[in-house]
């Protein structure tokens, strides 16, 4: 059996007064969450920063490696050539061999020279690797007490949260998707996150425009679901005046 619009209003009533409950308790945790958030992204950068410096340095061990290979490579080369100069038949051998020890020198003084660079880049990154550990430490310092102060709460609304979702859950199951979908875009798009409201004073219980009396009157029949015309809030329903 179709539902009709009276009791669909109601249970959007419902869901709004579940929704505006569980708003609240999130209101309690200000802006806790997003500051713990922020944190763990700002700690996340700072290990990947540190593990970065670290592949850094280990190539720059590596080619420290390689240059001092090249070095004992050179530092061979030289003596063998050292060795040949001893057999050389003429001044034109000689020569060769000479040109071939200075190249082999100068090798041997450019591989030192990219050693020392090396070594003092090595130097920098881990003085870079030590000031972002030491940012890390506090962050992480930082982020253990605003989860401690979340996490106490967490623990007082628990409970209250916990079963407050559940009866959600259970009023979300009354809703046809339709209605949901605009329920859903209504909150998202409202700053208080009312989507559903009642007409209050004669005005609409999110923006506070008047609402006219043959509107209330039709708001109030509940024949129709009918939208705030100037909010785009759902008008669910009209709160009786009291009478004096």
């Amino acid at each position: 059996m179709e539902s009709t619009v009276a009791s669909k209003l109601d249970a959007l009533l419902r869901l709004q007064s579940l929704d505006s409950q569980l708003d609240k308790i999130l209101q309690v945790r200000g802006d806790l969450p997003e500051e713990v958030r922020d944190l763990e992204d700002e700690i996340a950068g700072y290990q990947v920063r540190v593990n970065k410096f670290d592949e850094e340095i280990a190539e720059l061990q590596q080619t420290i490696a390689n240059r001092k290979q090249g070095i004992k490579d050179a530092e061979k080369l030289i003596k063998k050539y050292e060795e040949q100069q001893e057999n050389v038949r003429n001044n034109r051998e000689f020569d060769a061999i000479t040109k071939e020890i200075e190249l082999q020198k100068l090798e041997i003084q450019i591989n030192e020279k990219k050693i020392r660079e090396a070594n003092f880049q090595i130097e920098q990154k881990n003085q870079d690797i030590q000031e972002t550990k030491n940012r890390l430490e506090e962050r992480q310092k930082d982020l253990n007490t605003k989860n401690a102060e979340l996490q106490v709460m967490v623990d007082e609304s628990e409970e209250d949260e916990r079963k407050l979702n559940q009866e959600k859950e259970e009023a979300t199951k009354q809703i046809e998707e339709r209605l949901l979908f605009a329920y859903n875009r209504i909150r998202k798009n409202v700053r208080n996150g009312l989507a559903v409201v009642t007409v209050k004073r004669d005005a609409c219980g999110g923006c506070f425009n008047t609402v006219p009396p043959q509107r209330q009157s039709d708001i109030a029949a509940k024949k129709k679901i009918t939208v705030c015309e100037h909010c785009g809030r759902i008008l669910a329903d009209v709160e009786q005046k009291v009478v004096a």
